[in-house]
């Protein structure tokens, strides 16, 4: 019994950490300008807590950054179209780059913190979603006749909706978010031809 109230304890502990880190993030308008100490005190757990549940504050990104792109993966892997499996790969691949462009303007300032930490590895390109986006792109490119080299196709695809380079657009340059999704469209629709 005491196993099992302490896995419910560790249980909601994790799930207030994430509640206060996404609360404070959407206050402050940037995760960079958060600590784990004001994560920690806002959930109303010890810092201890969160490292032992996120291990640092990489941790924390991604487990939060997952949280939220968890209905986006759900529609992808099991929704209706035109992100579903069902979708046919011509319109699929736009849906799916719109989705994520989306997602990004969504959550800029979480996913620039993430992007800029390095998911915690050498490369934002090794991190489990780029993984999951850039096989699933690929497999969908591969079933689109002419579609020259997937893999590489998929990988300057995604590149156009990093993080920083999102920022910019939106953030800097002011572009409006429908503009950025047209072109998105336009882009893809012309390298699918």
């Amino acid at each position: 019994m005491p196993e099992h109230r302490s896995r419910k304890d560790a249980a909601r502990n994790r799930e207030a950490v994430l509640a206060a880190a996404d609360a404070l993030f959407a206050r402050r308008g940037s995760a960079e300008d958060v600590t784990t100490a004001e994560v920690a005190a806002e959930a109303g757990v010890g810092k201890g807590t969160l490292f032992r549940a996120f291990g640092d504050r990489a941790g924390l990104l991604r487990a939060l950054y997952e949280a939220r792109l968890a209905p986006v993966r759900e529609a992808v892997e099991s929704g209706p179209p035109p992100l579903g499996p069902a979708t046919p790969p011509r319109e699929r691949v736009p849906a799916l780059l719109d989705a994520v462009l989306c997602f990004k303007l969504d959550n800029r300032r979480l996913v620039v913190a993430l992007e800029e930490s390095a998911n915690g590895s050498a490369s934002p390109y090794q991190a489990s979603h780029y993984e999951w986006l850039h096989r699933l792109l690929r497999d969908v490119l591969e079933q689109i006749p002419g579609t020259p080299g997937s893999d590489f196709t998929a990988h300057a695809l995604l590149a156009a909706t990093r993080a920083d380079l999102v920022e910019h657009l939106a953030g800097r340059e002011g572009v409006p978010r429908e503009a950025l999704r047209a072109q998105l469209a336009d882009f893809t629709a012309g390298l699918l031809g």
